[in-house]
């Protein structure tokens, strides 16, 4: 969503209030009478009369060689960094050093600097961003707070969803949502903030009332090259808090420490699951959780506030999500309610689409899972979990994939971590992409330490072969794709659901299963 959409509130943006807000070192072209701006905007095929088009350097396609179409267009007014050789007497240049943080001021001007007007909840980290974020929707929506979700692929406001095409939107495309929430009566924001949205200066500009630090671990280093730029980029997050804002770390993290050093000691808001805390930060608060008791789609915890002890069910599985719970009551807490409240709100979501959501019937005997892990950490995590709540003498069988045309370090590192932890392993395709499904099987391949596993290029083979081998007390673990609702293979998407397939099997083979062979 590069510009204003339909549904969007249209708004106006002077000449003169565009100078003010956006910091240039010249102009050139038309600098006398420009009609109000109608469009903001740096896709240029997006272009109507009256735009305002920013030329921004990307990692595909530079911009400023879409400055005479978007003229061509109607745009009468350009930003860019370097001013083109010829130029149209009728639009006005406007020549910036940094176009992307141009891009972010100019829109959010332009939409009237809506997100001030709101309370702005990030959530950063490698996993379980989508959960927080939708477990601080969730809390804050019940308790009377109406707030909206920005996230992967997916908007919501209230109960309309707009489908998204990256997880963190462009300036434009934000700061319109932030206006659609805005008028539909939202008072807070809960969005996932990327790494490519931190260093392409997507949320420039945009003041956190919280930022939420998950967990960091190995992804996207095709794009950030090292670790240490990854945790550089996640950090700035921690840059743009409000003068009121506070940071929530998981403190169980190692890079937790580094998130913080940007944060005052009194806005930091520590969570962890260890008996003994951990003094990696000297916090102002500490949030703790003990597991009581868990099972294949639950915890009992007793959640420790800095003045409250509350025990709860928390309805997800996993104790990766028992702290994504705890992060989102230190959310609750920091904006001021209180433990009860966050505890009754937190403990009433019982699923997240394609994060360890269990598929179909539980009472058929075995039992299913799909999740969106697709990183060597999320995998472990997600195994570890079902696997350590699996009967004894049952199996645990695991069907993943490695997206095509990404970070391909990561690929033999989650092959060798299923083979050690599942008792079979399915490896199959995820997004192939540009890439040969053949060749990123060899690369998850060549970590696989153990000889208990099976290459199925097609998707669709490889879980039905998965669901045929599954007995009672058996669990299946479809990961990688998670709430994806395609399949992208040769630049183009299909359509392709895991839940939907995982239930078509079902109705058509374990319908039929007596109530003996259910139990």
């Amino acid at each position: 969503m590069a510009a204003l959409k339909e549904g969007s509130i249209r708004q106006e943006l002077s000449l003169e209030e565009l100078l003010r807000g956006v910091a240039y070192r010249a102009l050139a072209g038309n600098t006398g009478s420009v009609e109000p701006i109608r469009m903001v905007t740096s896709d240029s095929r997006e272009v109507v009369p009256g735009s305002l088009f920013v030329a921004v350097k990307g990692y595909c396609a530079d911009g400023h060689q879409f400055i005479s179409s978007a003229v061509h267009r109607g745009a009468q007014a350009v930003i860019c960094e370097e001013l083109p050789k010829e130029t149209a007497a009728s639009c006005l240049y406007i020549i910036v050093s940094d176009a992307r943080k141009a891009l972010a001021d100019a829109a959010r001007i332009f939409y009237g600097n809506v997100s001030d007007k709101l309370l702005i909840i990030g959530v950063t980290g490698t996993n379980g961003k989508t959960t927080t974020a939708k477990l601080i929707t969730a809390m804050l929506n019940a308790n009377g707070i109406p707030s909206g979700y920005i996230g992967t692929n997916l908007c919501r406001i209230g109960d309309r969803e707009i489908v998204l095409d990256r997880t963190t939107p462009e300036a434009t495309g934000l700061q319109a949502l932030f206006s659609q929430m805005h008028e539909a009566g939202c008072q807070a924001v809960v969005m996932e903030v990327s790494s490519h949205a931190l260093v392409q200066q997507r949320v420039y500009g945009i003041r956190f009332h919280a930022a939420v630090f998950t967990n960091l671990t190995m992804e996207h280093l095709d794009f950030h090259d090292s670790m240490q730029k990854y945790a550089l980029a996640k950090q700035q997050l921690f840059d743009q808090l409000s003068s009121e804002g506070f940071g929530v770390f998981n403190i169980d993290d190692p890079y937790a420490g580094q998130m913080a050093e940007r944060v005052e000691h009194e806005k930091q808001y520590c969570c962890t699951l260890q008996h003994g805390i951990r003094q990696l930060l000297s916090c102002s608060r500490y949030f703790k959780a003990e597991i009581i008791e868990r099972s294949i789609a639950s915890s009992s915890v007793a959640l420790h506030f800095p003045d409250a002890l509350i025990s709860m069910k928390v309805q997800l599985p996993g104790i990766f999500n028992v702290m994504n719970v705890l992060e989102a009551a230190a959310v609750g807490a920091g904006l001021g309610l209180k433990p009860d409240e966050i505890c009754r709100s937190l403990s009433g979501v019982s699923a997240v689409d394609g994060r360890m959501e269990r598929v179909g019937d539980s009472s058929i005997g075995w039992s299913v899972f799909v999740d969106y892990a697709h990183t060597p950490d999320a995998l472990f995590k997600a195994i570890d979990a079902l696997r350590g709540l699996k009967p004894e003498g049952s199996r645990l069988v695991v069907v993943f994939g490695c997206g095509g045309n990404r970070d391909k370090g990561k690929r033999p590192e989650m092959g060798r971590i299923a083979s050690e932890l599942a008792d079979e392993v399915i490896i199959t395709s995820d997004n192939p992409r540009d890439e040969e499904p053949e060749a990123i099987l060899d690369d998850i391949a060549r970590g696989i330490v153990k000889s208990h596993y099976t290459r199925i290029i097609d998707r669709t083979e490889a879980i039905l072969t998965g669901l045929s081998m599954l007995t009672r007390g058996d669990i299946l673990l479809v990961a990688g794709k998670g709430h994806e609702k395609y399949q992208e293979i040769s630049g183009k998407q299909y359509y392709f659901s895991d839940q939907e397939l995982i239930k078509q099997y079902m109705q058509q083979h374990c319908s039929g299963y007596s109530e003996e062979e259910k139990k």
